[in-house]
């Protein structure tokens, strides 16, 4: 059930500060709805664990999206495309 926070993350990086609130709330729903934890004290620690996987998966977005800005950039300034 891991990659499916990483999965959000990627998919919601853009907009990466709601992302992470939202990660908070939705992976121990998560847990809890698919029964693979109870409400308690230890829900906590999986919403924190459900924060760091999304924050892995916004990390990875915004690493794509600096790679393409940064492509795009050299890419305009090397000539090949008139602007």
């Amino acid at each position: 059930m891991i990659p499916t926070m990483i999965l959000f993350g990627v998919l919601f990086g853009r907009w990466w500060r709601p992302a992470l609130v939202a990660a908070v709330v939705v992976w121990p729903v998560i847990l809890v709805v698919s029964g693979a934890m109870s409400i308690g004290p230890g829900l906590a620690a999986g919403a924190a664990l459900g924060l760091i996987n999304a924050a892995a998966g916004v990390a990875l977005h915004q690493a794509g999206l600096h790679l393409i800005r940064f492509a795009r950039r050299s890419y305009r300034r090397s000539g090949r495309v008139s602007s």
